[in-house]
């Protein structure tokens, strides 16, 4: 059984449920990293393979939001993020399959190589791409417009809520199955890259409910606005409540067993921004153990862990790589419509 929670907690999950997507349980891997003269040993937890059309952390959050949805009688899923956002491609690719339509409101971001590819897939798979951006009001009316009375279940940003971050919480009682079972060491530390802060709530909290003294070490990769101590609290709080209140055998005070340090010193100047430290953890990461990151999220994360195992902590750490390894498959004999673009995501295509 690939639901850990579910197995520890048979009430919660009658009376939760969520939709089998996910290919689990992710691998485990270990390696090796240079630290001066000496060798430090790195277990890798792969969630880059969660699953077999499309990977990384969002999966995991989408068992739950969308079997909710389902249950909720939603019709239509609707999500946000950049014009590339993994986030956006994994909630209409998998929203489309379990028979949802998907709108998908999109903002700009830094032109990068891929953003043309993934607006093309949208297209191919019929996502409702809308331009979202303006101030407050230019946003709130976009957001009426198109999920006011349309029957629409809305998936916040990151899909991360109390209920995406139940995904990690099973998360991490799957982690500890594959440690009892030797498939890895017991870390003392886990790195995660931390963009708006389901995943990491969900994993810190899911560690404390297995009893696994691990610390979480969440990389800050977003702006403050999105990644915070207080933000990242709250949502730990209110996501050990509601599973207490749907089950009262999750301690009540879980959130207060979890132990995480959110850390801001290899964020940058700027979310998507890379920097040396950067660069270097994503070249020793591929040349080292084989990994491929990248530097919005996991590079970051990465240079994390490099700079606490080069500094001397000589504990066992454990990499959680978030990153989805599937790229995305665009069918070459089907011509996307590209009038159903905004004229505004026309410059993707220069």
């Amino acid at each position: 059984m690939s639901n850990y929670l579910a197995r520890a907690f048979p009430l919660l999950a009658s009376r939760l449920g969520h939709m089998s997507l996910a290919d689990l349980p992710t691998p485990v891997s270990s390696g090796l990293v240079s630290t001066g003269s000496k060798r430090h040993a790195i277990s890798i937890k792969h969630d880059d393979v969660t699953g077999a059309a499309y990977g990384g952390n969002k999966l995991r959050k989408l068992e739950y939001i969308l079997q909710h949805a389902r249950n909720k009688g939603a019709q239509r899923v609707a999500t946000f993020g950049t014009v590339g956002s993994n986030h956006a491609v994994a909630t209409a690719l998998y929203a489309t399959h379990a028979g949802f339509e998907c709108t998908c409101f999109l903002s700009h971001q830094s032109p990068k190589p891929g953003l043309d590819n993934a607006l093309r897939y949208h297209l191919q798979i019929g996502t409702e791409i809308v331009r979202y951006g303006g101030n407050r009001a230019a946003r709130i009316k976009t957001m009426r417009k198109y999920a006011q009375g349309r029957n629409t279940w809305v998936v916040p940003l990151g899909g991360s809520s109390w209920l995406g971050a139940v995904g990690y919480v099973n998360a991490g009682l799957e982690l500890a199955a594959q440690i009892a079972a030797g498939e890895l060491p017991h870390p003392a530390r886990a790195y995660v890259a931390t963009g708006t802060m389901g995943t990491t709530a969900g994993l810190a909290l899911g560690l404390a409910l297995s009893g696994l003294d691990i610390e979480t070490q969440a990389i800050r990769v977003t702006e403050k606005m999105y990644a915070n101590e207080s933000g990242l609290q709250r949502l730990m709080s209110k996501t050990a409540a509601m599973l207490h209140t749907i089950d009262p055998a999750i301690p009540a005070d879980l959130a207060s067993q979890a132990r995480l340090k959110l850390r801001d010193e290899f964020f940058g100047t700027g979310y998507g921004h890379t920097n040396d430290a950067t660069e270097r953890a994503i070249e020793r990461a591929r040349d080292e153990l084989g990994l491929s990151l990248e530097s919005t999220y996991t590079g970051k994360a990465m240079a994390g862990l490099l700079h606490d195992v080069g500094s001397g902590f000589d504990k066992p750490v454990l990499f959680w790589n978030t990153f989805n390894s599937r790229p995305i498959e665009l069918d070459t004999n089907l011509e996307p419509d590209y009038d159903r673009l905004p004229k505004e995501f026309a410059r993707y295509f220069d």
